[in-house]
């Protein structure tokens, strides 16, 4: 997702544009894989010395129920990403030292179905972990 995109769709769910949503949307348009929170607080106060991790937090968490961002949670530690701009149902490979992703067009749960008769899955979250061929 582009930059004015995802400002766009922030002001056309009601949310203000922010010098502070802007540079962390750069961040991830920037980097283009998974970033610890905290990494993203010390790339921000570098602009914005003042700005506190709960800010910065509460943005992340915005951006992700706005669908622009992407989350997932590396060494017990929340890490986020700008959305794949993979169509339809898809999962991917996450890299444990950079955090770049790949995308995976297959999906298990059609196996795991068969042995889950009777239960009524609602949702579900795939994800492989490894060292991608730059970082092995």
């Amino acid at each position: 997702m582009k930059l004015e995109s995802a400002l766009q769709k922030l002001k056309s769910s009601g949310y203000k544009k922010t010098r502070q949503r802007e540079r962390i949307l750069e961040i991830f348009i920037e980097h283009d894989q998974y970033i610890a929170a905290k990494s993203i607080l010390k790339k921000i106060q570098k602009d914005f010395p003042g700005v506190s991790y709960d800010t910065v937090y509460r943005n992340l968490y915005l951006l992700t129920e706005e669908e622009i961002l992407e989350s997932t949670e590396l060494n017990g530690e929340k890490h986020f990403r700008m959305g794949c701009d993979t169509k339809g149902h898809h999962h991917h490979f996450i890299c444990t030292d950079c955090g770049k992703t790949k995308s995976i067009n297959f999906c298990p749960m059609e196996s795991i179905n068969e042995n889950l008769q009777g239960y009524d899955v609602e949702n579900h979250k795939f994800e492989i972990y490894g060292k991608c061929p730059f970082c092995s």
